[in-house]
């Protein structure tokens, strides 16, 4: 990565810097956004942006969504970085304050753009990968809803458990985290969905999952295709008897899943091969990416 955007200017990766009394590093204050091109274009753009403009106002971070002039900032840093397609981040942070809790609302967000590859993804139809079962639990939302915050030790320390088993690492697995009740919850960096008996059930929001943009499009594309559709709580011995199982992101799309650890050891196949062109997993990955302009 060789140019980052700050505050709309490239600049040479070694020199782009924040000041250290900006909040999102005193205080994890900011927010971000993660999402992917397809022939050069941001997908679902205007959603991320929504959903940034919401948590900026509950943070007091002013925020004004430009969706051309940021579309026109991404495909310059594409060019300087020599990229065709892009896994884009665009963060939001507080900016400089004293030092402090605020007593009002912030005035000087900083706002940081990075572009890099894309990376290499086992989401083609019949290519599964497994979903490792964490001690470590998903804590709860700092306000009503989470936020895609700046404050991510809870994922962090996810995925530092995660690369302590070896059949994990092994198959590349992403890891799943459950509520301090046990209910299951969401993936360190994706959303859950399960198939059982042509029903797509999903982590209801009261666990305090991320509300993602993924997850309420496969929803979308699930309720065209008149796929009956749950939100609720569920536990990890439900999962186990799922037919189909798959995690959602901007990145990686929809990411079958046919195989499900414990940290005891024990492993679960699933029955239902994914490569079946009628499962519900084919199906919505063949809508995902027709809506994206794949072929």
């Amino acid at each position: 990565m060789r140019y980052i955007g700050v505050n709309g200017v490239l600049t040479e990766a070694a020199k782009a810097v924040i000041h250290v009394s900006d909040h999102g590093f005193l205080y994890g204050m900011g927010l971000f956004e993660t999402f992917r091109t397809y022939n050069g274009v941001p997908f679902l753009l205007d959603r991320h942006l929504r959903r940034l403009e919401e948590g900026c106002r509950m943070l007091g971070i002013p925020f004004q969504p430009d969706k051309e002039q940021l579309t026109k900032h991404i495909q310059h840093l594409m060019v300087a970085n020599g990229l065709d397609e892009a896994y884009i981040r665009y963060t939001v942070s507080a900016g400089e304050e004293a030092l402090g809790l605020p007593s009002g609302d912030y005035t000087r967000p900083n706002h940081i753009l990075f572009a890099k590859p894309l990376p290499s993804t086992n989401t083609q139809t019949g290519q599964s990968s497994a979903l490792q079962l964490l001690r470590t639990s998903r804590n709860t939302p700092e306000g009503e809803v989470r936020l895609k915050s700046l404050h991510y030790m809870n994922n962090i320390l996810a995925k530092r458990e995660l690369q302590q088993y070896a059949e994990a690492v092994h198959y590349r697995a992403e890891g799943i985290m459950l509520t301090a009740n046990g209910f299951l919850a969401e993936g360190i960096v994706s959303n859950l969905f399960f198939v059982r008996n042509n029903t797509l059930y999903t982590p209801d929001l009261s666990t305090g999952i991320l509300p993602g943009i993924t997850r309420e499009f496969i929803l979308e594309l699930a309720n065209l295709r008149g796929i009956p559709c749950e939100q609720g709580l569920y536990r990890w011995d439900e999962l186990k008897q799922a037919d189909e199982i798959f995690m959602t992101n901007s990145i990686q799309e929809i990411r079958p899943m046919d195989l499900l650890l414990e940290p005891g050891g024990v492993a679960s196949h699933l029955s239902v091969p994914l490569a079946q062109t009628e499962s519900i997993t084919a199906l919505l990955l063949h809508d995902y990416r027709q809506k994206a302009g794949m072929k």
